[in-house]
């Protein structure tokens, strides 16, 4: 199968070592496994395919798909001569898979041999590209930083004290994919936006505030309130309470932050596509000692 010439572009926060690609929130979606789209020119299509044929034929003889294929692209069943002398007026149309899930069992859907569309016609076979179909791609590609969150006590949070978390406006900038496939006027944008952050403190044996886990974006863009002098005895809007040491050890709080995703598209297409989620885990010692800083 060949390889697809869709191509992309992200622009947002520029990935480092620690970032990675988000995950869907949806059970029941994933980005297309394979998908048909124009690739060669007429002439183009000709001089590849007889030169495999040529390959073929130096071995020994053409198998008999071969021969059923010089039927259908050069005998005039339906095709005559690969329709060179329509060589400007159309495109072959091939199966390709996603680069990303060759190894699914959904990439092998896309069993139809090379079809020959007219400008401006519509394919008319299901899995055809267009611009949602780019917007699938383009959120498989969505790779956002790590969730470096604030924390106060910062080193060591303290047994039944609450620990504050929060996430300062602008520490997460919007993230944006563009799919397109060059030469189609096909394009497709999707845009990650940070909406809320979940907090798992890594142990049975603490309590999240709020009890949800979930801490929503506020209006300025930030999450959470950050700690200062005079608030400890306050219950943090966005954190967790450790009930138990965790001796020499630490726990893992797992910072997950939900990206909300839209497109848009060429031609005036655009909607909402499944959230992301990425997550990041900070190693916190939880000591004894009563005491809290303020």
């Amino acid at each position: 199968m060949l390889e697809s010439r869709v191509s992309f572009n992200l622009k947002g926060s520029v990935p480092s070592k620690d970032s990675g690609p988000i995950t869907s929130t949806a059970v029941d979606w994933e980005p297309p496994a394979c998908w048909y789209e124009p690739y060669w020119k007429a002439k183009d299509f000709k001089t590849y395919t007889e030169a495999n044929w040529s390959i073929y034929d130096s071995v020994g003889g053409a198998p008999a798909g071969v021969a059923d294929d010089k039927a259908r692209y050069k005998g005039g069943r339906p095709y005559k001569n690969f329709n060179v002398d329509k060589n400007d007026e159309g495109m072959w149309w091939v199966a390709v898979k996603n680069p990303k899930m060759e190894d699914d069992p959904a990439a092998g859907n896309c069993k139809r041999d090379p079809f020959w569309v007219d400008n401006g016609e519509n394919p008319g076979v299901p899995q055809a590209i267009d611009t949602e179909t780019l917007a699938g791609l383009a959120h498989q590609r969505t790779v956002v930083p790590p969730t470096e969150i604030s924390m106060a006590p910062n080193g060591k949070s303290t047994v039944n004290a609450p620990t504050w978390v929060w996430l300062d406006k602008g520490a997460f900038k919007p993230v944006s994919v563009t799919a397109s496939l060059p030469g189609t006027g096909l394009w497709a944008t999707t845009t990650a936006k940070p909406v809320s952050l979940h907090l798992d403190p890594g142990t049975a044996d603490a309590e999240t505030l709020p009890a949800s886990g979930e801490c929503l974006i506020n209006d300025d863009g930030s999450i959470g309130e950050p700690y200062a002098r005079g608030k400890g005895e306050l219950t943090p809007p966005c954190g967790v309470r450790y009930l138990r040491s965790s001796g020499d050890d630490t726990y893992g709080l797992e910072a997950t932050l939900t990206w909300e995703i839209t497109w848009e598209g060429a031609g005036g297409t655009g909607g909402d596509l499944p959230n992301g989620t990425f997550a990041t885990t900070t190693e916190v010692p939880v000591q004894e000692i009563q005491s809290v800083n303020r």
